[in-house]
């Protein structure tokens, strides 16, 4: 049996004191996080110098990164260059006096659903003005089927939602355009409702009626 020289000794000890440590290397990095970035052969822009949402910058007197809109900047789809249909109003800045909303069924009940939400409580589910919070203590709003009402024009029943009038609050935040339309259409209707005459029935009912 041959002895081995110390020189053998010595490199059979370094090599595996090398794998040694290769193995625990491995061992240790494995499911572990690292400080030192992957190698990123095609940043392709995924790291660049930007400014963070609400964070401060040295390049603008006010020390904001964020800048504020241009003045008189409209956002996108917020145009609202038709006052007939967003204000009511005519080109001399008078109501409308008819609604520029065509009156179908499909409206109709969409302003019935609204208006029994947001309107009923004070002014009553036929426009009386004997809503349930009257009941309650609160002055009672006008009714809808006295006569100045009845004629009042389509386009001032919509400034009234949008705004509000005396102890009414404005419901523009709480009602889109369409929906005050809607309303409209159904305020419309239950002032007919309330009003209605035998040339309001179709010819072919008059007789049950009657």
């Amino acid at each position: 049996m041959r002895h081995l020289s110390s020189r053998h000794i010595l490199s059979g000890i370094i090599v595996s004191a090398v794998a040694f440590v290769l193995f625990s290397t491995v061992g240790c990095y494995q499911g572990r996080p690292s400080g030192k970035p992957p190698i990123h052969l095609n940043p392709n822009m995924d790291s660049q110098p930007k400014y963070q949402a609400q964070e401060s910058s040295k390049f603008f007197a006010d020390g904001s990164a964020m800048r504020q809109p241009v003045a008189g900047t409209v956002a996108r789809g917020n145009l609202r260059e038709d006052d007939k249909y967003y204000l009511g109003l005519n080109s001399k800045g008078k109501p409308l006096k008819k609604s520029p909303v065509a009156t179908t069924p499909a409206l109709l009940a969409r302003g019935q659903e609204r208006y029994n939400i947001y309107c009923s409580p004070c002014h009553g589910r036929v426009g009386d003005g004997k809503g349930i919070v009257v009941k309650r203590g609160l002055m009672p709003p006008p009714t809808f089927h006295e006569k100045r009402l009845r004629e009042i024009e389509d386009g001032y029943i919509f400034t009234v939602i949008s705004n509000g009038i005396r102890n009414m609050p404005s419901y523009k935040e709480q009602i889109p355009v369409s929906d005050r339309w809607a309303i409209v259409a159904y305020f419309r209707a239950l002032q007919r409702s309330q009003n209605a005459t035998i040339d309001d029935i179709p010819q072919q009912m008059r007789n049950d009626i009657r």
